[in-house]
């Protein structure tokens, strides 16, 4: 169903349903029901068209529009509101407008490059930085913060009623990146994104009438797709700027969501909110989670603290779209959604046979066509349709009783099922990792993330990273850096013997490392290549255990600062 089209439907048939709900001011909700958006939407694209009349007016020429958008006018949000965030989104999507959301908290130097390098025309948002360096940097577009957009709002002329829109016409612009890499920029058609939540609303449920709860940035894929599949179904996306873990129960009981989609971290806060409270959760049906595996810890303590909800980890890329999700243990084995083809390969492109890591690709009509030009070098799709963002796979086997019409040009997926519904064995995929969580020690290729998932559930440690440090004889050996404060974390003993029996000799860490902080991207995920560079930097390869916890002990040496951004580094 198409997103402007059901919302045109919805404001026709049912106009005061609410879309869009947030937490306002002083306890209050910023509520937006269908009919109101629809008429909203008229004045959110009178202001792009007054702002876009006014560049056209002006001396220097606007911004191009990156070939890509052909020709349409990226219209861009960074806010910390998600509500008004959406409102813009949702707003503009029944007219012919690339809408694109940038994450206010990238590096300022990251917002500027995209902005610069895709031709966005008009950017919302209240950073005076970014306003000035775009200003200093030649910058021809429009920048106005969000209460300057809703006073030009109420003061343009409205624009005309919005409309369905064609399938082949650009639809919205995402990123791949931006916390520590140049964002990737890639285009999603209408069709591409219809295509997307047909497979989504066939897995995930996105339902008419389901009030979902999706926390976050708007400019996070996993929270804007969320807000997609509800306007596209004629669900209520119920949105907020970030995790309110106190009032999480209270909220979900007052406001009768029964659909939770979240990255990981959100099911802890579920789990301690529900013991708390499992009053405020007995509405609560489904979560759905996304962004990173979720832990079978996770996973088995949400069972025990709410044992009617079920929950879902689904795998995807924003650039491609829905891929498969798992039903149990540690998220890692993925069953295919209907009308998904995977291959693995290797290192020259040759098809790998189940049980051998490779480099995963992936068939599917939501793929994106590519990166923004002058985003990335990288191809994402290749002219027979297969497209790789990287991720580390092993194709798992299945018997042909099993396998159907598991195997479509090479690849493996169902095929000849009807839309929507699940092969009765779907193929699947045992994720890895990406490439960089891929190192070779001693001839064997050992992924990262497999070695993380073998502390899970320890008693005693926190959040864990496994990396690949340089070494003489192995060419990179695996250690295992655990946060904490000074003697707050399992002794080495402890830690190689859990690891015994749950990793071969070859996966085991053959070293131990104690830091105050890993590094983090903005979104809480652990930054595994920044975690073995500071870590190489302060040259703890070579220090005794035990030391190193000082950074100020180190002097003027070139690796203290590696140190200190570490919060103290200590060799176990």
């Amino acid at each position: 169903m198409p997103i402007a089209g059901r919302i045109l439907d919805l404001a026709h048939e049912h106009p005061d349903q609410p879309a869009i709900v947030a937490p306002g001011p002083g306890g209050t909700a910023r509520t937006i029901s269908y009919g109101e958006l629809v008429a909203d939407s008229r004045h959110t694209m009178g202001t792009v068209r007054a702002l876009l009349a006014d560049l056209e007016a002006q001396t220097q020429p606007a911004p191009a529009s990156a070939p890509e958008a052909q020709g349409l006018p990226i219209v861009a949000t960074s806010l910390d509101s998600a509500f008004d965030a959406a409102r813009i989104f949702a707003g503009l999507a029944g007219y012919p407008v690339v809408s694109a959301t940038i994450d206010p908290r990238w590096p300022l130097e990251h917002q500027v490059g995209v902005i610069a390098a895709t031709g966005i025309a008009v950017v919302v948002s209240d950073s005076a930085a970014l306003a000035a360096v775009l200003r200093e940097r030649g910058w021809t577009g429009a920048i106005v913060t969000g209460a300057r957009f809703a006073e030009l709002g109420r003061a343009s002329a409205p624009a005309p009623a919005p409309t369905r829109r064609e399938g082949p016409e650009p639809f919205l612009m995402l990123f791949s990146s931006g916390t520590t890499d140049n964002p990737k920029a890639f285009i999603k058609t209408r069709y591409q994104y219809r295509e997307n939540f047909a497979v989504s609303s066939a897995y995930l449920e996105p339902l008419p009438g389901v009030h979902t709860l999706a926390p976050g940035p708007v400019s996070y894929s996993l929270t804007l797709y969320a807000l997609v599949e509800c306007l596209a179904s004629g669900g209520t996306a119920h949105l907020a700027d970030g995790l309110d873990a106190a009032g999480l129960g209270a909220r979900i009981r007052s406001e009768a969501i029964t659909r939770v989609v979240a990255v990981p971290a959100l099911v802890q806060a579920l789990i301690v909110a529900a013991r708390r409270t499992p009053e405020d959760f007995a509405g609560l049906d489904l979560v759905v989670t996304g962004g990173a595996n979720l832990p079978a810890a996770l996973r088995d303590g949400l069972a025990a603290a709410l044992p009617g909800v079920r929950i879902v980890s689904y795998y995807g890329a924003a650039e491609i779209g829905f891929i498969g999700d798992s039903r149990g243990g540690d998220g890692t084995l993925i069953s295919l959604y209907t009308g998904i083809e995977a291959q693995v390969r290797d290192s020259e492109g040759a098809p790998l046979p189940p049980g051998e890591l490779g480099t995963l690709f992936i068939r599917a009509r939501a793929c994106s066509a590519g990166y923004v030009t002058g985003t990335a070098r990288a191809r994402l799709r290749g002219p027979d349709g297969w497209a790789s963002v990287g991720d580390q796979a092993r194709l798992v086997a299945v018997d042909a009783a099993e396998a159907g019409a598991a195997a479509v040009g090479g690849g493996h997926g169902p095929a000849g099922a009807e839309s929507g519904a699940r092969a009765p064995k779907a193929p699947r995929i045992s994720l890895a990792g990406r490439a960089g969580d891929i190192v070779v020690t001693g001839g064997h290729k050992v992924a990262l993330p497999e070695v993380e998932r073998a502390f899970d559930g320890m008693p005693g440690l926190g959040a864990g990273c496994a990396i690949g440090l340089p070494s003489d004889s192995l060419g990179t050996l695996v250690a295992y850096a655990v946060e904490g404060p000074v003697g707050s974390v399992p002794a080495k003993a402890e830690l190689r013997a859990w690891a015994e029996p749950r990793l071969a000799p070859q996966f085991a860490p053959r070293r131990y490392y104690r830091v105050g902080r890993l590094p983090r991207t903005v979104g809480g995920k652990i930054r595994r290549e920044e975690a073995a560079r500071l870590l190489a930097l302060a040259g703890n390869e070579a220090d005794p255990p035990g030391a190193a916890e000082a950074g100020a002990a180190r002097g003027s040496r070139p690796e203290a600062s590696a140190v200190e951004s570490l919060g103290g580094v200590e060799r176990l």
